[in-house]
């Protein structure tokens, strides 16, 4: 969301002569710097390790503050389920191979489960949730701006928020074979955090660019996400390359990941070693 709103913000990246490039989904993001259709990119957590678990060598540029209002695993307001311990062999609906599978994987670990103990469905946001309104699915996996459109009809509870269970940060990064460099790549960071700072102080200006178009609810909706969303970004530090080694560690233990990532390999290029 970061990206989305700089590419609507006048005056962003002036100095880049940036060209930005809408696409669908953050899990597309290393194929698509894989494949040269851009050069950098801002993705939740997961996406840079499945990329680094793919055999891509990953460079994380910056990170977001945490941002624990995101997301949350909901279910129907008269569902039976009260707790985490009774998802097990229960259906999930999620964007999987976001960080709403990391989400949903300390989540169950906390209550004594494993990935493979749900049955999981990759569904986009508003399938997802009519999923769930009809009964389809136990549960969802919802993330901003759809799970505060989702929770404002009243049809749905939350069952755990995501900032009692993970950092929930936003990653920037890149691969090694787009060949940034390590002044490219910090003045990359330093105008992430320039453009943090203008959302932070006006966010009904940021919640009308997110809307453009949009419907009066819609734009309530994003008024509400960026409010209470921290948006500072700073570069990549070793606090955030820990937390990305937790996650890594933790898809592996869930099966998600077929080979255990060392994360304090794929650091920012101007920091570490070649």
């Amino acid at each position: 969301m970061h990206l989305s709103l700089a590419a609507r913000w006048p005056g962003a990246f002036a100095d880049f002569d940036p060209e930005f490039v809408p696409y669908q989904e953050g899990r597309e993001t290393a194929a698509k710097l894989a494949a040269g259709a851009f050069d950098i990119g801002g993705t939740g957590s997961t996406p840079p390790i499945l990329a680094a678990a793919s055999g891509l060598s990953v460079i994380y540029a910056a990170g977001s503050s945490p941002r624990p209002a995101n997301g949350a695993i909901l279910v129907n307001r008269q569902s039976e389920i009260e707790s985490l311990a009774d998802l097990k062999g229960r259906s999930v609906a999620l964007v999987d191979g976001s960080f709403l599978t990391y989400f949903l994987a300390k989540g169950l670990e906390e209550a004594g489960f494993e990935l493979p103990d749900v049955h999981r469905h990759d569904l986009l946001p508003v399938p997802s949730r009519d999923a769930l309104r009809s009964g389809a699915i136990d549960a969802w996996v919802a993330m901003a701006p759809h799970l505060e459109q989702s929770l404002s009809s009243g049809e749905f509870r939350v069952l755990a928020h995501c900032g009692a269970t993970i950092p929930n940060r936003s990653t920037f990064w890149t691969i090694r074979e787009r060949g940034l460099s390590a002044d490219v790549i910090d003045g990359f960071a330093s105008e992430l955090a320039r453009i943090g700072n203008k959302i932070q102080s006006d966010p009904e200006k940021a919640a009308a660019l997110l809307s453009e178009n949009g419907t009066e609810v819609e734009r309530r909706a994003w008024t509400r996400v960026v409010n209470e969303r921290d948006w500072r970004v700073g570069p990549a530090s070793d606090v955030i390359l820990r937390e990305q080694q937790a996650e890594a560690d933790t898809l592996f233990l869930h099966k998600d990941l077929a080979i255990r990532l060392e994360i304090a390999t794929n650091t920012i290029a101007g920091n570490s070693q070649p």
